[in-house]
């Protein structure tokens, strides 16, 4: 039923799949991802949207249709952008040192089959497949490069984008006033004071009494 809806969507609104501003998303999706916080259930929404975008493209390619190389084209385009999402929520929770066992783990076996159907377009050369030829290597670039990330070892891609992220906020602050640089680092220096405790009015050695 779902496919069903994307497949008509992507139908009914053909000319503005071609707008470059266009959402990666539905609607309905984007709502979906919002709600799901933590990041391992995010990593599965993100694979079975991936997959969604699989089947569409192997139903479009099932049939010879007046059109079919735009719909093949937006559809690799998404694809390539949800995976891209896929790596960004990974690199978010692993810079914040989160589990990611059961997500990566669907990751890892969701793409190794989108590598297989994407692999398989390629080598079977559709007619039209010169319409659509670069964003199909993107997919598969984008997909394996992906795949290669989840494969690695957490706690080392962890601190490297940890290293890099510092490298980065350093090369910002050169380029920021003194006096800017100084500001932010008060306010965090703020927020990460502890509370101060509030002061008791019983004398060392007295307890609250009882209130019963």
């Amino acid at each position: 039923m779902r496919m069903a809806v994307l497949l008509a969507a992507a139908i009914s609104f053909g000319s503005l799949l071609a707008a470059e501003d266009r959402d990666f998303l539905t609607p309905d999706e984007v709502d979906q991802i919002r709600e799901a916080q933590e990041p391992n259930a995010r990593l599965a929404l993100y694979v079975h949207f991936a997959k969604e975008r699989i089947d569409l493209l192997q139903q479009y390619l099932a049939k010879e249709k007046p059109g079919r190389s735009l719909f093949i084209h937006n559809t690799l385009e998404d694809y390539s952008h949800i995976i891209e999402a896929i790596d960004s929520v990974s690199d978010d929770a692993l810079k914040r040192h989160m589990a990611l066992d059961t997500g990566m783990i669907a990751v890892l076996n969701a793409e190794k089959e989108f590598l297989a159907v994407l692999n398989k377009i390629q080598s079977s050369e559709p007619h039209d497949l010169a319409r659509y030829k670069f964003v199909l290597e993107q997919a598969v670039d984008t997909t394996s490069d992906s795949r290669d990330l989840a494969m690695a070892d957490s706690k080392q891609r962890g601190t490297a984008l940890t290293a890099t992220e510092a490298k980065e906020k350093q090369e910002r602050e050169a380029m920021m006033p003194r006096k800017e640089v100084s500001e932010r680092k008060k306010d965090a220096d703020k927020q990460d004071e502890p509370k101060k405790k509030i002061p008791s009015l019983y004398k060392p050695g007295e307890k609250k009494p009882d209130t019963q």
